[in-house]
């Protein structure tokens, strides 16, 4: 019965707006970087989205800048923070390996953390409560603040760069990730494995070795190292 259309002498309703809101335009907003990447973001975009003008989104968002503060801290909001069980070590590494799942999964969103202090009550509550499982563990509050900001932007930093091959790969052509990333190592391994071995002797022997891990086992290597070292400065 949904299909029947209405008699035509009866007065057709016109569909409703949704009413404009920063809670929308946020929304809206992680919805283009998602498809579109952080590039593609900008108010008159949006407004498009929304079918307004742009002028009427800043009465809800004040630039860009806010704009993308408040995209940034509502996938930051998806982050699941572990339960504290276990050691500090693990409980800091499932926060870590979580934060990096999320950020990877918003496109090159993570961009948006690399200059600037998130101060969204996301990321704040992530912060205090990272902040306090360091100093809980017998941090000095001064190492677990540069802890937290290291750790921020080693995350951060990681899933920017995983983001750029992802932009690569579609420039490309090509779908599947896996053969987009063998075919760019292989290439990286023909082109060391070519060098002088007189000016170059240990990257053309171990040429194998230097292109052999993919992304998450570096991406746990270095959180490791980041572990091993807050271990050595405990008292």
């Amino acid at each position: 019965m949904t299909n029947v259309p209405s008699p035509p002498w009866r007065k057709q309703r016109r569909q409703i707006k949704p009413q404009l809101s920063q809670e929308l335009i946020v929304e809206t907003g992680l919805r283009i970087v998602d498809e579109e990447g952080i590039d593609a973001l900008s108010m008159r975009r949006i407004a498009q989205e929304l079918d307004t003008g742009p002028a009427s989104l800043y009465a809800h968002v004040s630039n860009k800048e806010e704009l993308i503060e408040l995209i940034y801290d509502l996938a930051v909001g998806e982050i699941r923070l572990p339960e504290t069980v276990g050691s500090w070590q693990e409980v800091l590494r499932a926060f870590a390996t979580e934060s990096h799942r999320v950020l990877t999964a918003h496109a090159d969103l993570a961009k948006a953390a690399l200059a600037n202090i998130p101060t969204g009550p996301n990321a704040l509550r992530i912060g205090e409560a990272v902040f306090g499982l360091l100093i809980g563990a017998g941090l000095p509050p001064r190492d677990a603040a540069l802890a937290l900001d290291r750790i921020s932007l080693y995350i951060s930093s990681d899933a920017y760069e995983e983001s750029l091959h992802y932009a690569r790969m579609r420039t490309s052509g090509i779908d599947d990730p896996v053969e987009y990333i063998t075919g760019f190592i292989g290439q990286i391994n023909a082109y060391y494995k070519s060098l002088p071995p007189d000016e170059f002797p240990n990257t053309t022997k171990y040429a194998d070795v230097l292109t052999s891990d993919d992304g998450v086992t570096r991406f746990m290597y270095g959180l490791d190292l980041i572990i091993a070292g807050l271990e050595a400065r405990m008292p």
